[in-house]
């Protein structure tokens, strides 16, 4: 049976976590979006961590892993006790998430503008991968929006999901990353945008419609919203999509 993360536990893990003050607000501002994702979006459990058909995170926004954690430690993939060590010397938990000392990170993060080519980089291999197996074309033709553990649909590709800041979107990268996913047709490939108005260049017209320019699906919700959040991940869209989350300006 899935393991459900209770919400309000969360507000005191990250308590338990201290050290990185100055980057408190980049936590508590994805606090609300990775909440939805592992509780009721992605089909990972510390169970599975190396099956080759789970769902794939990258945490792009990676200066404020706080959150993240927290999240981990709910879902089961590592005692709650350890949070208490967040940033010491022996704590696997450092102030950047590194995927060879926390059980459920899929990729080290720290230089931000690297997680959606990354991701971009994954979702290509996933896709390959799955053209070589057995009933490929029927399996393709699953949507990768499909809820876990929903026995009523048959098997999908795996799902990945990057989430970035909004200010990050000013790196280079992201901008090829973005153009060449839509064009690569990687409808497995969601982006969660945390936007807090933090950008210096911005975007003319909103974060959304620089996705929509490239042919990505992009959806605006309220990023203190799970409902709002759940429906914006899980509706099949048939493109790469991207959720803009908005949240109070400046915070995180």
């Amino acid at each position: 049976m899935r393991r459900r993360i209770e919400y309000r536990d969360l507000h005191h893990s990250l308590t338990r976590m201290t050290g990185a003050e100055k980057h408190a607000p980049s936590a508590t501002s994805t606090l609300d979006a990775l909440y939805v994702l592992y509780d009721r979006v992605l089909d990972v459990a510390p169970e599975r961590r190396d099956d080759p058909d789970r769902d794939r995170f990258v945490l792009s926004k990676g200066h404020g892993p706080m959150a993240y954690y927290a999240v981990l430690a709910a879902r089961g993939f590592f005692p709650t006790d350890v949070l208490d060590g967040f940033g010491g010397f022996d704590s696997p938990l450092g102030h950047h998430p590194d995927r060879s000392h926390v059980p459920g990170v899929e990729v080290s993060s720290g230089s931000l503008g690297q997680g959606l080519p990354i991701a971009v980089g994954i979702a290509l291999a996933l896709r390959a991968r799955n053209h070589e197996r057995p009933n490929a074309q029927s399996n393709a033709a699953q949507s990768s929006f499909s809820r876990p553990n929903d026995n009523t649909v048959a098997p999908r590709a795996p799902r990945v999901v990057v989430m970035l800041g909004d200010a990050e979107l000013d790196e280079g990268s992201n901008h090829e990353a973005i153009a060449f996913a839509a064009r690569a047709k990687l409808d497995a490939l969601t982006a969660i945008v945390i936007d807090n108005d933090s950008a210096s260049l911005g975007w003319p017209g909103g974060i959304a419609t620089r996705f929509e320019g490239e042919g990505w699906l992009a959806r605006t919700v309220d990023g203190r919203d799970h409902g709002a959040l759940e429906r914006a991940l899980v509706t099949p869209g048939g493109r790469p999509l991207a959720v803009i989350a908005k949240v109070e300006p400046k915070h995180g």
